[in-house]
């Protein structure tokens, strides 16, 4: 690696121009990246609300709908207003009072159910039915039509609204959270380092990183809008580490190969190279399990965070290196002291009172985990977002005025009778919280023959395998409430027709509950064997993956338990991703911590002084690490408007706080208290005698100075 140093430190300015350069496709390739606003779109094809969706836009040509309130307006205008709906690029239909009798005809002549399924008292109801799906370019687009030419007096309600909602407040808030995590990390940096140009330095060179991992999501076609906004931030925040140590190694070579400045960055560059590879691989392993979980959202932010943390360590060893070699003038002539406090006082007082420590874990701890274990969580998609948005407005409208907030739609069928339709539907009306079913047949009344039935309403309603049934549901998605009536509906259709469905928001937000329920462990597990592994290969030891993953477990149990004690739910995303993300990036803090321990005691040094020594190298390099992400995430936390990214930053933000605190001031006290346990079952912990004492010394500062130095970053 050394030769690979030697190489781009020669060609400074060509790695420079290539790096410049390959923004250009990048840039090309961000931009043709479809990014994803329907969180519900990631659940597997094999589900059965899934699979309906499908059939909907094969069968019947439409995937989406919208609910549209119109109040204080004569039915001719309705009327008028309805035909200016229809003539919006990818409105298929829209349903009302004139689908069935021209509106010269008294209301009074429809029958009973789609009477009060279509108005109440000045107000009416239409439903728009799009020829796409939910979250598709079009749908949104017709939607955003749709309000341009309705009045004050009309409200879109209905999940493309709310996805169309998420996009806009997405495309206008994203730019602004690179700019605050990008300013509050300079502030951070520029307190930490000792010179004004050096933190400019490494934005740039994170951010040109950034970007090439933007870029290169365009192989994977498209990802989610959470994933988007939150790439930047975990990317500066997780990988600053690396171009820390990078500076530092290249500070110390240039003293060592004193008047060679290229020759000291290949040895830093080599350094740096075996060093964040041990640590890197703890964060890669954490994303990477994301990628088990059966809600695909997770695969889409753990390849792109691992892809992310790798494209890092890359940039690092090549253009950051080019770049202080150019302004490596620069950079000495805007030196300054850096405000950072010393521990060495403070690490003899922290590993001497190591028995307060653990008595404060040991009191935190059991109620920490069952903070951790009763967290609420939510899972309606519109509570992310602000209740002055024209979706949650409108939402709240078709509440009010027709006491309703779900259309379930069963696809039915072909083959069962009129009789056995209207029994079917009478047996749902009866189900709890369903205030009206509608069938075809609903349309003209059960007395009618088929004959009946306008043949653009059948068009609209029936393909060559099944029939559209509406249901109106008084309860909120994600609520036991309309779970429990779900279940209820589910078991008299199948009754009726075993291959008939129940689809919608509120059966598709159901299902996201079991599934991400069960990702939950899954991901947690897979993270915590991955990285327990990880720890017991690096030092060859099977007590110190129990203690370091512990420790870190115990600090995500203090996050997560937080909001429990404070009342606050959690977006699902949230609950899922955040163990897995915080394991993954703040181990390291443990690691650099035990590395220097076990260096010290093969050394022959005693137990306590091992560990005050090990705690006052490496406190204030965890200090910096961790303000940097917190840096990094909390002002895009407090900033954002979509609670799924708001709430994700801030558990991030406080994670890397409190997996501080806890580094620094329980870690030595499990060190004190199990030194014996951790000397008996690690291999390369004391010192030998003679020339095997040498010999394994040496081996052991080999191979533990990587991940040492990297952490020490």
């Amino acid at each position: 690696m050394i030769k690979v140093g030697k190489w781009i430190a020669k060609h400074k300015i060509l790695i420079i121009i290539i790096g410049i350069a390959l923004l250009i496709p990048s840039y090309l390739g961000m931009a043709a990246t479809r990014i994803n606003y329907d969180v519900l779109s990631y659940l597997p094809d094999t589900l059965e609300t899934v699979e309906g969706q499908d059939i909907m836009v094969d069968q019947f040509g439409m995937g989406a709908f919208s609910m549209i309130v119109v109040e204080d307006m004569e039915l001719k205008d309705v009327a008028a207003l309805k035909e200016k709906i229809e003539a919006v690029d990818h409105v298929k239909k829209v349903l009302w009072y004139d689908s069935v009798l021209d509106v010269s005809v008294p209301v009074e002549m429809l029958p009973k159910d789609l009477r009060e399924a279509f108005f109440n008292g000045d107000a009416t109801m239409m439903i728009a039915l799009f020829d796409n799906t939910t979250s598709s370019e079009t749908s949104m687009e017709a939607v955003t039509q749709i309000r341009k030419i309705t009045s004050k007096n009309c409200f879109v309600s209905g999940m493309t609204g709310i996805v169309t909602d998420i996009k806009q407040i997405a495309l206008k808030e994203m730019p602004i959270y690179v700019v605050i995590a990008s300013c509050l990390s300079l502030i951070v940096l520029l307190l930490a380092m000792d010179s004004l140009v050096v933190p400019v330095l490494f934005l740039l060179c994170i951010g040109v990183a950034v970007l090439y991992n933007l870029g290169s999501n365009i192989f994977l076609g498209q990802i989610s809008y959470i994933t988007q906004a939150l790439t930047a931030v975990l990317q500066l925040g997780v990988t600053m580490d690396y171009s820390i140590f990078l500076l530092n190694s290249y500070e110390e070579n240039k003293k060592r190969f004193e008047g060679d400045k290229e020759r000291a960055m290949a040895h830093a560059i080599n350094a740096t190279f075996k060093s964040v590879i041990g640590s890197s691989i703890t964060t890669v392993a954490g994303f990477i399990a994301l990628c088990f979980m059966t809600f695909s959202l997770g695969r889409d932010m753990g390849v792109v965070m691992a892809k992310g943390v790798v494209i890092g360590v890359l940039c690092c060893v090549t253009l950051l290196p080019a770049l202080v070699l150019t302004f490596d003038g620069a950079i000495e002539k805007t030196t300054h002291k850096t405000l950072l406090p010393s521990f060495d006082k403070a690490s003899a007082f922290i590993t001497k009172h190591y028995k307060v420590w653990l008595i404060i874990f040991l009191v935190m701890l059991f109620p920490a985990i069952h903070g951790n274990n009763n967290l609420k969580n939510y899972y309606n998609i519109d509570k992310s977002l602000p209740s002055t948005l024209d979706s949650n407005v409108a939402n709240a409208k078709l509440q009010e005025t027709f006491d309703m907030n779900n259309v379930h739609m069963v696809l039915l069928k072909k083959g069962l009778t009129s009789k056995e339709k209207t029994e079917m539907l009478d047996q749902i009306k009866d189900v709890d919280g369903v205030k009206w079913a509608l069938g075809m047949d609903s349309f003209v009344g059960a007395a009618f023959p088929d004959t009946m039935i306008p043949s653009n309403l059948k068009k609209m309603l029936e393909s060559d395998e099944y029939e559209m049934e509406f249901i109106c549901s008084k309860y909120k998605t994600a609520t036991d409430e309309v779970n429990n009536q779900i279940d209820e509906i589910q078991k008299i259709v199948k009754g009726y027709s075993p291959e008939s469905m129940v689809i919608g928001e509120a059966p598709l937000t159901k299902d996201l509950q079991d599934v991400t329920d069960v990702d939950l462990k899954t991901v947690n597990t897979i993270s915590i064997l991955a990285i327990f592994i990880i720890i017991m290969v690096v030092f060859k030891s099977i007590s110190l993956p129990v203690i370091l993953v512990g420790v870190i477990e115990f600090a995500i149990f203090v996050n997560m338990g937080i909001p429990y004690y404070t009342g606050t739910k959690l977006p699902f995303v949230a609950s899922i991703v955040i163990g897995t993300i915080q394991l993954g990036s703040t181990v390291d803090y443990a690691i650099l911590m035990t590395t220097r321990y076990k260096r010290e005691r093969n050394h022959g040094a005693e137990k306590y002084d091992s560990i005050t020594t090990a705690h006052r190298a490496s406190a204030q390099s965890i200090m910096v690490s961790a303000l940097s992400f917190f840096a990094a995430t909390i002002g895009v936390g407090l900033y954002s408007n979509i609670d799924m990214i708001s709430s994700l930053c801030i558990l991030m933000a406080r994670g890397a706080i409190i997996s501080m605190i806890v580094v620094v001031f329980i870690l030595p006290s499990m060190f004190m208290v199990f030194d014996k346990v951790i000397v008996k079952t690690s291999k390369g912990f004391l010192p030998q005698s003679g020339d095997d004492n040498k010999k394994n010394q040496n081996n052991n500062d080999n191979s533990n100075d990587a991940l040492t130095d990297g952490a020490q970053a």
